[in-house]
């Protein structure tokens, strides 16, 4: 059995046509078809069935697919450990990020990675939790900026800090400069841009509604962060975000509600017994020493 055999099922698997397959791995389809039965020989089982008008994995090409893929991306995660770099010379760093934390964490943060370690590239994607722990699950991240309460058990987590969340509005608005503190009936006249429901940030605050009996007045629903803002700060609209962003943006103001908004703990994402490379090993120790600041609106873990 040699490597090939393995990519070669494994191409077959993903197109399920033997013409697609071969042009992908850039061979003829005869030599595919008989790598494949030559591969079948050896593991003595049908992986294919190719009775019907369309390649089908039979039961054994199921289970043999799975453990392939696994096998494969661990060859991966040998190849990139032998060539990396221990003096970060050369490298790179897959970095996932949920959207609140693009607002006010990133910049710092990369900024001082960047600086330390100018020869690693970076590839930066913001998406969902539930989209990072996949792709943390199937080797394409190496780490990833969340929050602790995963959905996967093969995601572990190191704890950065504790996240408030906060009403703010713009210089314009009457409670601005009041220093006041409002009851749940007097949020509840506000008019709100919010986050839509894509967000996890959105899930927080419709649960602090429903357990504090507030029906909000949405105004507008956006499913971009740096809208938000820029419609708080030009408008009479209040919204609710990470404190932490107002201390990036001094155009807004926050506002204290009683009972307060929830907290969150955030975390660095990572999977289990995966390859730490060096780049993502700088990354996780520079990442755990600046969580040990606490700016505005938020708290070391623990505390």
């Amino acid at each position: 059995m040699l490597l090939r055999h393995i990519r070669y099922f494994l191409a077959v698997a993903e197109y399920r046509n033997f013409t697609r397959a071969a042009e992908a791995l850039h061979v003829s389809q005869p030599t595919l078809s008989q790598q494949i039965r030559q591969f079948e020989d050896t593991l003595q089982v049908q992986l294919l069935d190719r009775s019907g008008r369309t390649i089908q994995l039979t039961d054994a090409g199921v289970v043999y697919a799975r453990y392939a893929q696994r096998a494969l991306h661990d060859l991966e995660a040998g190849t990139r450990a032998i060539h990396d770099v221990q003096e970060l010379n050369r490298g790179s760093l897959r970095l996932g990020m949920t959207p609140t934390f693009i607002a006010y964490l990133i910049g710092p943060l990369l900024e001082k990675y960047n600086r330390l370690y100018p020869n690693i590239t970076l590839n930066i994607r913001e998406m969902s939790q539930e989209r990072m722990e996949a792709l943390l699950s199937e080797d394409a991240l190496d780490v990833g900026i969340a929050f602790n309460d995963t959905h996967t058990t093969d995601i572990e987590t190191n704890v950065l800090f504790v996240e408030a969340l906060a009403m703010m509005v713009g210089k314009s608005h009457p409670y601005a400069q009041k220093h006041t503190t409002l009851t749940p009936h007097e949020f509840e006249r506000e008019a709100l841009v919010l986050l839509n429901e894509e967000f996890a940030t959105r899930h927080y605050i419709d649960r602090y509604c429903r357990q504090h009996g507030i029906a909000p007045r949405i105004a507008m629903e956006v499913n971009s962060i740096s809208a938000v803002i820029a419609i708080v700060q030009r408008s009479a609209l209040a919204t609710l975000l990470p404190a932490a962003i107002a201390r990036e943006h001094t155009e807004l103001c926050l506002v204290d509600l009683e009972p307060a908004l929830p907290r969150r703990t955030a975390a660095l994402l990572l999977r289990q017994g995966a390859y730490r490379s060096a780049a993502a090993q700088a990354f996780i120790t520079l990442a755990l020493e600046e969580s040990k600041a606490e700016p505005d609106g938020r708290e070391q873990s623990g505390e």
